[in-house]
Formats: C-alpha cells, structure tokens, sequence
C-alpha cells in the first residue's frame, strides 16, 4: 500500500469509481448489458406494457445502470422512487440530473406525514441510533409503506441488487417471488460485480451520485450513511453501528 494511504486517511480519488476500462471489461460489461436488456424486454412482453412493471430506482450505481438501460431503449418500465424525507443533497442533484438528461420527470413517492410525526415524537428525531428494532421501525414508516402504494396494481418489480452487495444478498437470483409484497421481483444485475457497474456507467457517461467519489459505494438517507474504508465491505457505510446481518431496511427481506 502506498505510504500516504491508509484505512483512515484513504487516496483522493476512489479508483473504484474508475475502473480500466480494458477490451475484455467491455466486453464482459456489453455482454451483461445485453443480457439485462433482454431480460427487461422478455418483463414488459410478459406482465405489460401498460404500467404493470415498475423499477424501484434509489439512483445508487445500479441503479444508474438500469435507468439508462430503460429509458434509453424506450422500455414502457414506470420508474419510481422514495423519498424519506432524509435524503442526501447529492441525491436529490442526481434526481435532476436523470431527469434532465432523459427528459422525463421520475414518480416520487413520500411517507405518510402523520407517521412520521408520530415517529418522532414517540421515540426521537434520530432515535433508530438506538436500537435495531427502532431502525427497522424508521425504515417501515419512510420506506415499506410508500413502497406498498408504489407497487400497488402491479404484477412484478425491478430492483437493482446485487449479489455481492452484503452476506445479506449472497446467492441473489435473477428472478424470485417476492411473498412479502405478492408479485414477482426482478434482479437483473444480480450477477454483476462491482467494476462491471462503473464500467458501464463510464462507457455510457452516465450521471452518477457525487458521494461515490468520497468512498459512499451504497447511499441511504443521510444519518445512516457514512463513507466506508480502504479495505471495508461495499455495505460497511450503511447501518455501520449494527451487525452485518441486520443490514436491510425491509425492502428487500425474504419473508418465511
């Protein structure tokens, strides 16, 4: 390691965001694309066109990737988003930035005033600090259920996961059946690593949230996310004052 890099004073700029962008990257990079897209357009033949299927865009690097894949291919996917209410400032930059480039204005779903407000003053401003049940109980009021309005009608859902995100993500399929929420859910980069992603967001000079620059690889609300280490799990930045095994907002947990 380079004597003036260490796990606490990390290089100025993130080589993970810039990847050599090497023949055989590309290649590997167009191969997945293109298997992707085939994957979204065999989606719309099968559940509709007309609204059926929808993406769950939180405008991470993933999800750069599929939004280009949509919306430049002309795909009829509604895109959605949540908005917490604790976002970000570089999140709701890139939320202009897509809808500039693409034309398009992005559906953003908020939480339920009233529950959040009871939230707050039941347990705290920043009370999911305290405890894993008062997070996952954060999470449920800003995240579950404006996800249950957003997929409301729906028959299936895209997502932008990826197997090697977190332990919590290992063996990710491509496709599964989402119980929680009863319809199908879509994984199209589950397979994808990490440099493939930047890959193409470099190769398609895609706009991208300016904290991944600062070592943010997976970007929530504000107060749950940090920058991450040379050396620490993708994940590492999210929840870190909980166990690995815990970090999920409930999005994306299996029911049994």
């Amino acid at each position: 390691m380079n004597a003036g890099v260490s796990a606490l004073r990390p290089p100025a700029a993130n080589p993970a965001t810039r990847p050599q962008l090497s023949a055989e990257l590309r290649a590997a990079v167009d191969a997945k694309a293109t298997a992707a897209l085939a994957l979204l357009r065999t989606a719309v033949a099968e559940f509709g066109a007309g609204g059926e299927l929808a993406f769950a865009n939180s405008f991470g690097a993933e999800d750069m990737v599929l939004t280009d894949l949509i919306l430049a291919n002309a795909l009829p996917i509604e895109i959605f988003s949540l908005d917490t209410g604790r976002l970000p400032a570089e999140t709701y930059s890139l939320i202009g930035a897509v809808e500039r480039r693409y034309g398009t204005k992005l559906k953003i779903y908020f939480p339920d005033a009233g529950a959040v407000e009871h939230y707050v003053r039941s347990h705290g401003i920043n009370a999911f600090y305290d405890s894993v049940e008062l997070r996952k109980a954060c999470c449920a009021v800003r995240k579950m259920e404006p996800l249950r309005r957003a997929l409301a009608g729906k028959k299936a859902w895209i997502t932008g996961l990826r197997a090697a995100q977190s332990v919590t993500r290992s063996g990710l399929p491509v496709r599964e059946f989402d119980a929680g929420n009863g319809l199908d859910k879509l994984n199209p980069l589950s397979d994808w690593s990490e440099t493939e992603v930047w890959a193409y967001i470099r190769t398609h000079d895609l706009p991208y949230n300016a904290l991944h620059d600062q070592f943010y690889p997976s970007i929530g609300c504000a107060p749950c996310t940090r920058a991450i280490a040379l050396g620490e799990d993708v994940r590492a930045g999210r929840w870190w004052w909980e166990d690995p095994a815990s970090k999920e907002c409930g999005l994306h947990v299996k029911k049994g």
